[in-house]
């Protein structure tokens, strides 16, 4: 009754072959890879993970159409959220009288003494007043540009120190409103722009009507410039060119407390934002931005896909 044994013990191995085909031996290749497979064997989900991890800690040369419409669409945001905030003023009044008691209770509030000593001295302050207007901008896409151009490896992971650093700040310009020392209420500041007519400045002026004139803690402006001060000193390889790295952010704070734009704590808060900024993107790629390689390994003179030794035996061969 039934088939032959022979019969069924050959239809058994053809249901087996066909299961389990490429089997070895008889024995059924199991759908997970043996150990010491390497990413060719993997799914494509692990393989996603994979690359994510790779680009994580040895990030891919940016690209540059895609590089111009990040930072673009992040300068529009930027300005949207900053002019966009209701300008509290008795709210930034009362924070400004705020900070200003808290420095003079501590000792620091000269702020003051500086705004009207520079402001004695015409070209000085004239020129620190263009300064406050563009270099702020000028310097930072300069230092963008040279990171992209001569430090591809890093410039992903510098980005995103600059780009968290930022929208740190849209936080603190939407919940603190905070009124700068020359919109102080009988503060004694010189609104050292409308002084001297300045051209260029959104602080004071036409200028004025579009942007947001509570927005200053924490400042950016220090944020900024000691994150391009940093890229320099840590990157650049003339001595000089370093120094000025690290002379441009001591320039900017000059600047700032002078044309009575910033108080003190505001450089203090854009410290702190910049610091958060460098912890996110060593999160990010396991390492400080400027260790990083300074070139990307090129994928195509990547590692040799290897297998486990025993894998070359041939199929059919018999093992020992």
């Amino acid at each position: 009754m039934g088939e032959p044994t022979e019969i069924r013990t050959a239809g058994a191995e053809r249901a087996e072959a066909a299961s389990g085909a490429g089997s070895v031996d008889g024995t059924v290749r199991s759908s997970h890879p043996p150990d010491g497979a390497t990413s060719a064997a993997q799914t494509r989900s692990a393989a996603l993970r994979n690359h994510i991890r790779e680009q994580r800690r040895n990030p891919s040369r940016p690209r540059l159409l895609f590089e111009l419409a990040l930072i673009g669409l992040s300068y529009w945001i930027y300005s949207l959220v900053r002019n966009a905030v209701p300008e509290h003023a008795t709210v930034a009044q009362k924070h400004a009288s705020w900070i200003w008691h808290f420095e003079q209770s501590i000792g620091i509030a000269v702020e003051r003494s500086i705004n009207h000593g520079v402001n004695s001295v015409t070209w000085l302050i004239v020129g620190m007043n263009y300064y406050y207007a563009t270099l702020h901008f000028i310097v930072t896409i300069g230092v963008l540009v040279w990171l992209y151009r001569s430090h591809p490896g890093r410039y992903a992971a510098a980005r995103t120190v600059l780009f968290v650093t930022t929208g740190i700040a849209l936080v603190g310009f939407y919940f603190f409103p905070l009124a700068p020392p020359r919109l102080m209420d009988a503060g004694g500041f010189i609104d050292t722009v409308k002084v001297h007519d300045t051209w260029g400045s959104m602080a004071s002026g036409a200028g004025a009507h579009v942007s947001n004139q509570f927005a200053a803690m924490p400042s950016m402006h220090i944020g900024w410039s000691m994150w391009c001060g940093l890229a320099i000193f840590f990157l650049a390889r003339p001595l000089w060119a370093r120094l000025l790295g690290l002379a441009y952010p001591l320039a900017t704070l000059l600047v700032i407390i002078s044309t009575a734009n910033h108080f003190w704590m505001d450089a203090i808060g854009g410290e702190i934002c910049l610091t958060l900024g460098f912890v996110a993107s060593r999160l990010i790629y396991h390492s400080w931005a400027y260790r990083l390689p300074r070139v990307p390994a090129d994928p195509a003179s990547g590692r040799p896909v290897t297998v486990p030794a025993q894998w070359s035996t041939p199929v059919g061969a018999s093992r020992r």
